[in-house]
């Protein structure tokens, strides 16, 4: 019986590098996408083709929709000749970028921007996958503890990770009928080099978190993929359409 395969986006660095490892553990087959990291994107697939699995990784801006239908041919190709399938099961959009304004200083470039990254990218390459999506599949979307609590400068974030949440429900609610669930991953405060290491290099910022995180600490890429392989197996088959936050107990 083949394995099965989860597509995650952006999976060259942090929670994407993380989920797509942890996956990979639990059995699964692995493509990951990445925008610019090439040698680390390979040092992922190294990693997890010395498990014994197999992987790949395939060059995508989740920002340039009009790139998708290129990216859909090649991904089709690549589970055909690297899978010998022409479906996978998981699909974990998680790419993103980081992005900090105060409401009156937020310029259409700067929300166009991640207009496209998190919230329109996210909803059509999800339209264009649907049909490689096994019946019974998931779909994982990563949006934010951001869409619970407010802090200043991420309001054009938090929004379009709010906007991700709905569709997430209004997937589980369509697909339910092909067996395909969909959920969202919550992250809290989480040290990566998101947003040029926001969180990670402002020690101040850090301590804050903590204080107000019931476990005491910063979160780190390595506590969230955990969370993102649950529900891209069965033992999450009758999770659906929920927000699952992972942020230590932030703000509770």
């Amino acid at each position: 019986m083949a394995n099965k395969i989860a597509l995650i986006t952006g999976g060259s660095r942090g929670i994407g590098r993380d989920a797509a490892l942890k996956l990979a553990d639990k059995g699964l087959d692995i493509i990951i996408t990445y925008n610019t990291r090439t040698e680390d994107a390979r040092e992922v697939v190294a990693k997890i083709e010395a498990t014994g699995h197999k992987a790949a990784a395939l060059q995508l801006n989740t920002g340039v929709i009009s790139s998708f239908e290129d990216f859909a041919t090649q991904l089709e190709n690549t589970l055909r000749t690297h899978f010998n399938t022409d479906h996978f099961d998981y699909l974990v959009n998680n790419a993103g970028q980081g992005g900090y304004s105060a409401i009156p200083e937020v310029t259409e470039a700067f929300f166009d921007d991640l207009l496209n990254v998190h919230f329109k990218g996210v909803y059509f390459l999800t339209q264009k996958l649907i049909p490689f999506l096994h019946e019974g599949g998931g779909i994982v979307n990563i949006s934010s503890g951001l869409t619970r609590v407010s802090f200043p400068g991420s309001a054009v974030y938090a929004s379009f990770k709010s906007a991700v949440e709905t569709f997430t429900r209004y997937l589980a609610k369509e697909l339910g009928s092909k067996g395909i669930r969909a959920n969202v991953v919550a992250p809290g405060a989480t040290m990566t080099d998101f947003g040029g290491g926001h969180l990670r290099e402002n020690a101040e910022l850090q301590k804050n978190v903590t204080s107000v995180t019931a476990l005491g600490r910063v979160g780190k890429a390595e506590d969230i993929g955990g969370a993102i392989a649950l529900l891209c197996t069965d033992d999450a088959c009758w999770i659906n359409g929920q927000r699952i936050e992972v942020s230590g107990g932030m703000l509770v």
